[in-house]
């Protein structure tokens, strides 16, 4: 099952995305679901970023690379 999505496009935005469906051989609408599905798959994680956070500050996690370091 789909649902249709109605957007407006401005004219700017709407030319580069015809000359990057022709560029790459693949529908403007293939690449709208996959930069949408991108933009939601970013924002779930800065969402649960924002949750953990002082969580991971508690424990002296103040950056990535402190976070990244311990779970390695």
């Amino acid at each position: 099952m789909s649902a249709t999505l109605t957007i407006r496009l401005d004219e700017k935005l709407d030319r580069a995305l015809t000359r990057f469906a022709r560029r790459t051989g693949r529908p403007k609408s293939e690449l709208a679901r996959e930069a949408l599905r991108r933009q939601l798959s970013m924002a779930r994680f800065e969402e649960a970023r924002r949750v953990v956070l002082p969580f991971a500050e508690a424990r002296g996690l103040l950056t990535d690379e402190d976070a990244f370091a311990t779970v390695s």
